[in-house]
């Protein structure tokens, strides 16, 4: 009863918020909260909102904005190619307060700041899944060409605990997990979840699909949104991940189970379509149930 009347209190004190007045959010598909900072992926507009306090009214402008020189302007790779400090199409993003890392997923990799942006269009100190800061082609080399331990293809989701790495690498079916957070450019990842190699890239119902992100609970469980098949994939511990398939499947009966909504018209309340992102809150989690237009909440981690 407690944990109902906490989410009614929540949904209750909800604030809608949409950026600046005078530049809105467009499309956002990132959203992460900090030591009471709010960053955001302002997706559709190729950069990232970084508030040092949570705004409290429905308009308010950003501190910083990454991606671009200035905070109003929008293009691709800032109107030009692809550098240290331009997006195409971000989305996932993790931050400590000190470290910075976003999924930059139309340039096929992940940006790291080591140093913590403090000023408009601050370049990135590494990047991951490129040899440098001007390449972006899918897997290094272009469309068709197998994935390496340090490639990527549509990077949707990062996360982190501060000190390992895990990256949700869509277009190659699979998580990448770095021991560390990389400090070099072009770092190779130390493993791979949902392939049996790096250079794996079959498409096999008992693994991730189309991995939009990726998250791991204090209680060191794994949930990988799976979002084309609509579901989400559970390790109760995520080092088995690299060997075994997923301990339960939130969203469909079976593995081999693909259907939106089970394959009925009408959702469920065990069922999901176009889901794209999980959070671990407290001993349960929450699913953005993005295709039915909800948020779901489980009180308990499904067993």
């Amino acid at each position: 009863m407690e944990s109902k009347k906490s989410i009614k209190s929540l949904i209750e004190h909800t604030v809608i918020f949409k950026g600046g007045e005078d530049n809105p959010l467009l499309a956002p598909r990132g959203v992460y909260v900090v030591n009471n900072m709010l960053f955001v992926s302002d997706t559709a507009q190729n950069r990232i909102f970084i508030w040092h306090q949570l705004p409290t009214t429905e308009y308010q402008k950003p501190d910083i904005v990454l991606g671009q020189s200035k905070k109003e302007r929008t293009g691709r790779n800032a109107s030009g190619e692809a550098s240290a400090s331009s997006l195409f199409y971000p989305s996932g993003i993790w931050s400590n307060g000190d470290i910075l890392i976003v999924a930059d997923a139309w340039n096929h990799r992940v940006l790291v700041w080591h140093n913590f942006p403090t000023e408009d269009g601050q370049p990135a100190d590494v990047v991951i899944g490129q040899p440098d800061f001007i390449s972006n082609q899918p897997n290094i080399y272009g469309v068709g060409k197998p994935p390496s331990a340090q490639s990527c293809y549509w990077c949707y989701g990062v996360y982190s605990d501060g000190e390992q790495l895990w990256i949700a690498d869509t277009g190659n079916r699979r998580i990448l997990y770095y021991k560390s957070i990389p400090k070099n450019n072009f770092s190779p990842a130390d493993g791979v979840i949902g392939k049996p190699s790096f250079t794996d890239r079959d498409y096999d119902h008992e693994s991730p699909i189309w991995p939009y992100s990726v998250r791991i609970s204090d209680q060191g469980q794994l949930a990988i949104t799976d979002t084309q098949y609509y579901r989400i994939l559970i390790w109760h511990n995520w080092q088995s991940a690299f060997n075994s398939k997923a301990d339960v499947i939130i969203g469909q009966k079976s593995s081999a189970d693909n259907g939106q909504n089970q394959y009925e018209f009408f959702p469920k309340a065990n069922s999901l379509n176009w889901c794209y992102d999980t959070h671990f809150y407290k001993n349960g989690i929450w699913v953005s149930d993005t295709g039915n237009s909800r948020v779901l909440w489980f009180e308990n981690v499904p067993k």
